[in-house]
């Protein structure tokens, strides 16, 4: 071996020292990375770090739900088999939160036991937002079968993956419906559920097994009993897009909204005989934004082996006649009504006495003006004539 080749044998000896402390300070960077090891940041708990689980979070509410929870620096997962859901919804949410950690989607049914706890096993959930659920209370006397399996069915599912996998928090997106048509008004939290729908029926099913579960168990439980539901993001970020093969079963403000486009030639107003002023249904329209604020609110304030149960409503009950006049000021459209006899599970008067959730919860309705409410939905829905597909 001559000269030369002694000298270069350091300089190779060199490299490869460099090359080895480059690897280890790699390894030792990957080892902190989220995905090291094929495990996911979703799939450890953290501190001061709340990973919610929102089921149904590509759907109307569950996807503003969603939007408020990582605006306030929650951690989110969204289930959705996307049955009624939006993936057009996620896709904004995702665009406006790409961060590593913030938000992931899970394409799963919750009637699939098997599948949603393998969801729990492979994610730390530290509470969950259960609203997925078909509801609508037309469609609920037609398919009953279809309501109980899907609510009442699919909440024990999830409730049952949540005592296996030790998730503590249960905020249950629960309806009005279950007090069906009360002898007295407004409704409060001690008011008789007598439900007289299978939509309402299959909620109220629900609330018992989550209440007859949480006696034996220290679960932080807050059911949110909600009203009639309008409105969408202030900033025009989401809003309501249902299937249009749901149109027909669909909230009254779709409808309007549909006719004042010109999708459908005009609004039809099911029930002019109620015993009401007008004639005509007498509901609580509670505004969307408000609504969850209400259920993040309800978050903060879960106790360990306690239940809240609240109606969240604005107090004031406001005839489909009311709201048929506030849908024409805010979209400035000609509808045309055709009154029709009644359908089929509705009931004539129902609103809410929300003054336990403004004293516990420190919650009130802000958002009360059902001309602007609608208003703020009508912006959305003209920049989105075909829903999300149209942004």
């Amino acid at each position: 071996m001559d000269f030369g080749d002694m000298r270069r044998k350091p300089n190779f000896a060199g490299k490869i020292a460099v090359a080895a402390a480059l690897t280890v300070m790699c390894i030792l960077v990957l080892k902190q990375s989220p995905g090291f090891g094929g495990t996911s940041v979703f799939s450890r708990h953290e501190t001061g770090v709340t990973h919610v689980l929102v089921t149904g979070g590509a759907g109307y509410i569950g996807s503003h739900a969603t939007l408020r929870l990582l605006r306030d620096n929650y951690r989110v997962t969204i289930v959705d088999n996307l049955s009624r859901g939006n993936m057009g919804a996620v896709r904004v949410l995702q665009r406006l939160f790409p961060e590593p950690g913030r938000l992931q989607f899970i394409y799963t049914d919750l009637g699939d036991p098997k599948a949603v706890n393998k969801m729990f096993s492979e994610n730390a959930f530290d509470a969950v937002m259960h609203f997925a659920a078909v509801a609508y209370v037309g469609e609920s006397t037609q398919e009953p079968l279809r309501y109980y399996h899907n609510i009442t069915s699919n909440t024990l599912t999830v409730l049952e993956a949540m005592a296996a996998h030790n998730v503590k928090t249960l905020i249950y997106s629960s309806t009005c419906a279950t007090y069906g048509e009360p002898d007295t008004m407004p409704i409060t939290e001690t008011t008789p559920q007598i439900p007289i729908n299978p939509y309402g029926k299959a909620k109220k099913m629900s609330e018992d097994i989550i209440l007859d579960f949480s006696k034996n168990s220290n679960m932080a439980v807050m059911i949110l009993r909600y009203f009639n539901v309008i409105g969408s993001d202030p900033e025009g970020l989401l809003g309501e897009a249902p299937r249009p093969e749901l149109r027909e079963h669909g909230r009254i403000s779709g409808a309007c909204f549909d006719a004042a486009s010109g999708i459908i030639p005009g609004l039809k107003v099911r029930g002019t005989d109620y015993p009401t002023a007008d004639g005509t249904c007498i509901r609580d329209y509670i505004d969307v934004t408000d609504l969850v604020d209400a259920h993040v609110k309800a978050l903060g304030k879960a106790v360990p082996s306690k239940v809240g149960i609240y109606n969240v409503g604005t107090g004031q009950g406001r005839s489909v006649n009311e709201f048929v006049e506030a849908c024409k000021a805010a979209t400035g459209a000609t509808i045309k009504v055709e009154y029709l006899t009644r359908r089929p599970g509705d009931y004539a008067e129902v609103y809410s006495n929300p003054s336990k959730i403004r004293d516990e919860l420190n919650w009130t309705a802000q958002r009360t003006d059902l001309r602007e409410s609608l208003a703020t939905a009508w912006k959305w829905q003209k920049t989105h004539p075909g829903g999300y597909g149209s942004a």
